[in-house]
């Protein structure tokens, strides 16, 4: 449990598997926000949500990861949270700029581990 509640911005194109990440995320004390892809997170990154992580998909319709972190890279506020991939395609040769690389489907324990170390 964390002590101070971070918000996690959960980005995923399957909805079962977003729904599942944010109870687990919200269990473990996390504020979560999500979305279904990447234009919709950005959007709401635009619209001011600060979260202290991003979770990432890859693969994902209308804008996916790599897009996702090519236009997070064009703003100095935004270019500066910390960014899990979490993806079925997941490996460090896809890292671009991410601070870890999961590879679905992935260990829970391992999952919090990462975002604790990194958020």
């Amino acid at each position: 449990m964390t002590s101070v509640q971070k918000t996690i911005l959960v980005v995923e194109d399957e909805p079962s598997i977003r729904e599942t990440l944010q109870q687990i995320l919200e269990l473990d004390g996390y504020l979560v926000i999500s979305a279904a892809h990447g234009k919709e997170a950005l959007e709401k990154l635009q619209n001011g949500s600060r979260p202290n992580l991003i979770l990432l998909d890859l693969m994902m319709p209308v804008m996916n990861g790599w897009e996702f972190m090519d236009h997070l890279k064009l703003d100095p506020a935004l270019s500066k949270i910390p960014i899990v991939i979490l993806s079925a395609a997941g490996s460090n040769q896809n890292k671009g700029h991410a601070v870890a690389v999961l590879r679905k489907p992935t260990d829970i324990d391992l999952l919090i581990q990462t975002i604790e170390q990194n958020c």
